[in-house]
């Protein structure tokens, strides 16, 4: 039989919900100003921002900072809280935890003790963090 006439799966189908998820938060990791977004959240943990504040940072309008913050949410990798009226968004961590997870499971071909340095400096926050050559941080 021909290898070319046989049936295959779309890339998305062949992923699985996993891969589905993880394509949606690089996805929405993958434009400027939600990646922006979501490393300021994560330098206000544990008490988040206002969409307010986060637009004022951003100097982005708020009903455009609110989409992002859609985005995000949708991806799992910021939430919300209602207090009172005021509604706080913090970077979801552990769905940021996830996404490592997913990325790296593989790593070393599952030799935890070959990749015990990338995993402890994901953990302790040590890791070296030095942008390519010419690339802004």
């Amino acid at each position: 039989m021909n290898e070319a006439a046989l049936p295959t799966a779309a890339p998305s189908e062949s992923l699985g919900a996993s891969g589905q998820r993880a394509l949606g938060a690089l996805a929405a990791l993958g434009q400027q100003t939600r990646l922006a977004i979501f490393k300021f959240l994560v330098s206000h943990e544990p008490c988040g921002r206002t969409v307010g504040e986060i637009a004022l940072a951003m100097q982005c309008p708020q009903n455009t900072t609110s989409g992002h913050l859609a985005i995000l949410s949708r991806a799992q990798l910021v939430t919300s809280t209602r207090q009172g009226r005021t509604v706080i968004y913090r970077a979801d961590l552990a769905g940021m935890r996830w996404l490592l997870e997913y990325l790296l499971a593989d790593c070393c071909n599952g030799d935890a003790s070959m990749c015990a340095t990338v995993f402890s400096s994901l953990c302790t926050g040590d890791c070296a963090h030095s942008p390519a050559e010419g690339q802004p941080d």
